[in-house]
């Protein structure tokens, strides 16, 4: 099972509330709510580079599983974390926010969670 591809944001839930929470201005949160971001990940064995882009801007982290690396969060901030491979989903904790992305055929769903709120975004393979 690989996770290389591109793929395009179908929909996301809790984004506004989530993006608030992490600390987002909300010109930033109003511009980012409708675009359709497109992820590309580029899997070699357990070396992992995934862009996303979304408009103008483009986050951009480079990991080996089990390895510690760092990674960009969306408000530009880089925190050290280990990302884990658990069967189909890769598993990190990035400074109290956890990130699930799950891998399911075409599908891409990235669940983030931070205390009792989560933002969940759904991605289709193009």
């Amino acid at each position: 099972m690989s996770f290389t591809g591109k793929y395009e944001l179908q929909s996301q839930e809790n984004f506004e509330p989530f993006m608030k929470a992490l600390g987002l201005p909300d010109d930033q949160i109003q511009k980012g709510k409708d675009i359709k971001s497109i992820s590309e990940i580029v899997q070699d064995g357990k070396k992992f580079k995934v862009t996303v882009t979304t408009g103008s801007k483009v986050l951009h982290n480079e990991f080996t599983v089990g390895e510690e690396c760092e990674m960009e969060l969306l408000t530009g901030e880089k925190v050290k974390a280990v990302v884990q491979l658990e069967g189909n989903k890769l598993v990190a904790n990035l400074k109290g926010l956890t990130s699930v992305t799950e891998l399911n055929g075409d599908t891409i769903t990235n669940t983030l969670t931070m205390g009792d709120l989560t933002y969940k975004r759904i991605s289709k393979r193009i």
